[in-house]
């Protein structure tokens, strides 16, 4: 499994998951609708085990929706309920496809593959729902799409950098994650 060479952060797994769910959180808050899901669905597969990626992409689904049921005020109707379960699934398909597209690539490709296949499945698959069930299908214009791919983007590679800080800072994280009860 080719990953972000990032090995610090199966040591410390659990703050780099407490990471990327905190982090996950600002981004519902800050875009509501366009957090990224796919960049994070991607990251996750590229830094984690399989399992704990899928576990990982849900935990940071699980607090889009609980920072857009609490702060955001959506309402507790059948569609919103539905598309937020629609969203869960998605996420976890992207994840999938993160970790095949990076195994599929060569080299240093990898990362880009895997962001890239991640959000096509992810916004292939929120068009082609809104399509079967009649929804409007307008907001996937181009100049959409571009924003929340950049909103991706930005959300990944911020990770990603992040994460070569901690690589950097190695020897406390080792430190830190020792500490493990």
């Amino acid at each position: 499994m080719t990953r972000l060479s990032l090995p610090i952060i199966e040591e410390c797994n659990l703050l780099w998951s407490g990471a990327l769910i905190v982090v996950g959180a600002f981004f519902s808050r800050a875009f509501a609708c366009a957090a990224p899901l796919a960049g994070f669905a991607a990251i996750a597969a590229l830094t984690s085990t399989r399992r704990n990626a899928l576990a990982l992409t849900a935990a940071v689904w699980l607090a889009n929706q609980l920072v857009g049921f609490t702060m955001q005020h959506y309402p507790l109707d059948f569609e919103t309920l539905t598309w937020g379960g629609a969203l869960g699934i998605i996420a976890l398909v992207c994840c999938e496809t993160a970790r095949f597209a990076a195994r599929m690539s060569i080299g240093a490709g990898a990362p880009f593959a895997a962001l890239a296949a991640s959000f096509l499945v992810y916004e292939g698959a929120l068009f082609a729902i809104t399509r079967a069930i009649g929804g409007d299908v307008s907001h996937y214009a181009l100049a959409s799409v571009a924003r929340i791919f950049a909103i991706n983007v930005c959300a990944f590679f911020g990770l990603w950098a992040f994460g070569l800080v901690c690589m950097a800072i190695g020897a406390g994280w080792r430190q830190v994650a020792s500490l493990r009860v």
